[in-house]
């Protein structure tokens, strides 16, 4: 019941390849809703590769079928370097559970930043005080769950993982975005919820929210994560590591991917990369081109593996 991320030539002084330009009208497309985790990562990584090549990239969200909406438009951009998109594990959930036209295949891998686990939260004044808590209430009847991403996003998969482990059903109740699946939480719409810890950090501090654990096999060493006790601690024999990074389209030509990999590769010196995993809590693992693309099999094969 175990998914787990595993874990990159030079760049020119503007981040490029040289003798290569991908002109000044760039962007970043969101396949995800404002708010959540991949709108956070795409806005984080479209300022870091602004200061490292000196262009301006406008973001955009396309929301829209778990993030389906977005790759298919995505896909459209064939051959042009001016696009990236911020990508996570939905396109891989997506090609392997649905009937979409795309795969990882179909784009050009161009960074993975880092991954992060997930944390089961609910509202401060809950009963709930452990994962197993929340197991042991769907055994005895209804449990609402929010999942954010559709039916085949992270959050399904994850209470899947745990539905199987645990020979539990939760009542699952969609949405599209990170962003309200926590509004749905706090606004008692659904009693528990999956999120990155960046997305509620402000709210469990706060106290609107408590966390029950995180969906791994090791705590987050983050100081005010570490007190979090994780799935297999309580018993449940569930993990789950999300990556995020960015893709190009499809068929661009070496010369626009290494502009891209080099630029990569000075946004993770930088402190604006540095500040963006601490902010939101992300381990760092930076990967680039190749390197990244060997993860991808690994990662497709793996969570394959744990949809069976």
């Amino acid at each position: 019941m175990t998914l787990s991320a595993c874990s990159g030539g030079s760049a020119t002084e503007d981040g490029g390849s040289e003798g290569f330009d991908p002109g000044d009208r760039l962007s970043m497309i969101v396949p995800m809703g404002p708010g959540g985790g991949s709108d956070l990562s795409g806005r984080s990584i479209a300022a870091g590769l602004e200061e490292v090549t000196g262009k301006t990239i406008s973001v955009e969200n396309q929301e829209g079928g778990g993030g389906a909406v977005g790759y298919a438009n995505f896909m459209g951009l064939e051959g042009d370097a001016t696009a990236l998109l911020a990508t996570e594990t939905a396109l891989v959930n997506l090609a392997l559970t649905e009937d979409v036209p795309f795969s990882w295949e179909s784009f050009t891998p161009i960074m993975k930043v880092g991954q992060d686990s997930t944390i089961m939260v609910v509202p401060s004044g809950a009963s709930y005080e452990t994962c197993t808590d929340v197991v042991d209430a769907a055994r005895a009847g209804d449990v609402k769950v929010s999942v954010s991403g559709g039916v085949t996003g992270n959050d399904a998969i994850q209470f899947g993982l745990i539905e199987k482990d645990q020979d539990v059903t939760f009542q699952r109740v969609p949405y599209e975005s990170g962003g309200e699946a926590i509004a749905a939480a706090l606004g008692g719409h659904v009693d528990v919820a999956l999120t990155n810890p960046g997305e509620v950090i402000g709210q469990l501090e706060s106290g609107d929210l408590k966390a029950l654990c995180v969906i791994a096999e090791e705590r987050y060493e983050y100081e005010a994560l570490k007190d979090i006790p994780t799935t297999v601690e309580q018993g449940i024999d569930v993990t789950f590591s999300q990556y995020r990074g960015i893709i190009a389209p499809g068929g661009i030509s070496d010369e626009a991917k290494e502009y891209w990999v080099n630029a990569s590769k000075e946004y993770v010196e930088t402190e604006a990369f540095e500040e963006y995993m601490s902010t939101n809590f992300m381990q760092a693992d930076p990967l680039f081109g190749d390197d990244f693309v060997s993860y991808l099999e690994e990662y497709e094969a793996d969570l394959a593996a744990g949809l069976e």
